[in-house]
């Protein structure tokens, strides 16, 4: 590994450091709202630079992680946790229906 590649965080020295805000924590809460954000930006229900067309490929991928981690942490999580994952799969689920039945009516 190079010497770059074994700094950590608090190394950045001058205007680096400023310029990103604080990393949220690395925690089941980010993790599930990172995938669930990468599936809505992919279907095309979040603004998205230059008009991008949605990928429905990669959307379904990202769901299909959420449902995965929804089946291998199942008795695992706290009541808050698996409410959120539960929802978070199907809110995913019927939107991604929706967007594919709004796309396919263009």
């Amino acid at each position: 590994m190079s010497d770059e590649a074994e700094m950590m965080p608090g190394d950045l020295v001058g205007d680096e450091e400023d310029s990103r805000p604080e990393l949220p924590a690395a925690d089941f809460d980010f993790l599930v709202y990172s995938l669930r954000l990468q599936a809505e930006l992919n279907l095309g229900l979040l603004p998205f630079e230059d008009n991008q067309e949605p990928d429905f490929e990669l959307g379904r991928h990202n769901i299909d992680l959420l449902a995965m981690l929804q089946e291998k942490t199942r008795g695992n999580l706290t009541p808050r946790e698996q409410k959120d994952l539960d929802d978070s799969v199907a809110d995913l689920r019927f939107r991604f229906v929706h967007a594919m039945q709004a796309a396919s009516s263009k």
